[in-house]
């Protein structure tokens, strides 16, 4: 039994539609099960509620031999209840039915310089040291930026030929599309024969500068799009006019910084850590229909 917490998610509902292909038997943890197609629901086992609450972890890792964890999106919470404090009631579950496995979805920047000092990044190493601490076989799946995050943009780039971020233009940074996150997490709980603690990167084929962006997406959708670089404050008050909290704004600023300084270009590209979607296959998928309409 694999238990998946956020299945509706991007990566979430890609981990299940895979297992499901490979007929693994799955428990996922939703909200709101009419958010699950039919046929997953028709197919798995659902357990209604948040994978924050004690009681209902507790009732879902019964019997577990994996779950896959992955912390919602932080908004108007502080980034240490989005991440430590959701995590805590899981982790004493884990430790409690003694499940084998667990897989994160985490970010690159343990054993860096920038770990103490990244937002959500620093969150989420913290959030994989509670899952360690269970002493189940852990597997952390450290992402990069997603090519997702430059998509979200599609609409301003049609409008006004441009997208925008607080990066440099020519700082070359990997991308990883979430399918390749999703490909790796589900070959991983699919398979019962590995053991330890580890953390994994998954990035993308190459590293690519806005500039390079910017490039590919002008030349795939046939519409002249460039990148236009933002200060720190500009990108904070994005958050923030949004609703997000204090913490959760100034924690996207302190990852941003970090990653311009280099954060993810400290994990290596091998054929284990690599995925194979390039940002123009990405780009032809999922831009190209925005802009045709």
């Amino acid at each position: 039994m694999i238990v998946i917490t956020a299945p509706t998610s991007q990566i979430g509902r890609q981990v299940v539609n895979t297992l499901l292909e490979a007929d693994a038997p799955l428990r996922l943890i939703v909200r709101d099960a009419a958010k699950l197609p039919e046929h997953v629901r028709d197919r798995a086992e659902i357990v209604l509620g948040s994978h924050g609450d004690a009681s209902l972890v507790d009732r879902a890792f019964e019997g577990a031999d994996a779950v896959f964890w992955l912390a919602p999106p932080a908004w108007s919470q502080s980034l240490e209840d989005a991440y430590l404090a959701f995590t805590r009631p899981a982790a004493k579950a884990i430790r409690r039915h003694s499940v084998p496995r667990v897989l994160s979805i985490t970010a690159i920047g343990r054993g860096t310089e920038w770990q103490d000092r990244a937002g959500p990044v620093t969150a989420s190493i913290g959030m994989d040291d509670l899952l360690m601490s269970t002493g189940a076989a852990f597997r952390a799946l450290a992402m990069p930026s997603f090519m997702e995050n430059t998509a979200r943009q599609a609409g301003v780039m049609k409008e006004k030929g441009r997208f925008f971020g607080p990066i440099p233009s020519d700082r070359k940074l990997p991308f990883t599309a979430t399918r390749d996150m999703a490909a790796a997490a589900a070959r991983l709980l699919a398979d019962h024969g590995w053991s330890g603690q580890q953390e994994v990167p998954v990035l993308g084929p190459e590293d690519l500068s806005f500039d390079d962006q910017a490039a590919i997406i002008s030349e795939v959708t046939g519409h002249p799009v460039r990148y236009q670089q933002i200060s720190y404050d500009q990108f904070k008050q994005q958050f923030l006019a949004r609703g997000t909290s204090e913490s959760v704004a100034q924690g996207y600023v302190d990852m941003y910084r970090a990653k311009e300084e280099g954060i993810d270009n400290t994990a290596a590209r091998t054929a284990e850590t690599t995925g194979h979607t390039t940002f123009r296959a990405f780009c032809e998928e999922k831009l190209m229909p925005v802009f045709a309409v």
